[in-house]
């Protein structure tokens, strides 16, 4: 009862309780206590980073499976390109054998490599013209993203100037297909 008379506090504006913004803050701190000041604020910067790739990345599946669903339909994952399609249903395979594993399984484009995403847009242009500037614009970019972007998967630090080229790449991104 609390509960439901509290929601209706918080949907005014008025607090109730602690800020979930600083548990959260208290729960990465404490994890975090553990290990030297300059890694934990190299760790920090990097997760900044990830947060926006991960934005990113997610943004650009959901773009092309919204655009190849309403050109293509729902049957639009059988005509993904054959190599593609071939290498996200193998992945899909194997996390589906991975019991253990939770999370999201279903969607074969999640599945795709971040680098094959430019090759459907690639493979598919007539959907993606009228959006995305040129293919070379697209690829070029894509390309040293990935770089980039394994780089961080693979917990390695970067300079700023790649910080600042992600950056803007996402913006550059963001403002072509309208975000």
């Amino acid at each position: 009862m609390f509960e439901a008379e509290a929601d209706a506090f918080r949907r005014a504006g008025i607090q109730i309780g602690a800020a979930a913004s600083d548990d959260e803050e208290n729960l990465m701190r404490e994890a975090l206590a553990p290990f030297g000041v300059a890694r934990r604020n190299r760790a920090l910067e990097m997760a900044r980073l990830y947060a926006v790739l991960f934005c990113f990345e997610n943004e650009i599946r959901e773009f092309i499976r919204e655009a190849l669903e309403e050109k293509e339909g729902l049957d639009w994952q059988d005509k993904l390109p054959p190599k593609v399609k071939e290498h996200a249903e193998g992945r899909r395979a194997t996390a589906l054998k991975d019991t253990w594993l939770e999370g999201e399984k279903a969607d074969l484009l999640g599945f795709a490599d971040f680098g094959q995403l430019a090759q459907i847009i690639i493979a598919k242009w007539d959907h993606f013209k009228d959006v995305v500037p040129t293919q070379h614009w697209l690829k070029q970019r894509m390309d040293e993203m990935e770089k980039a972007r394994n780089f961080i998967a693979h917990n390695r630090m970067l300079l700023p100037s790649e910080f600042q080229r992600l950056y803007m790449y996402i913006a550059d991104w963001n403002r072509a297909i309208g975000l």
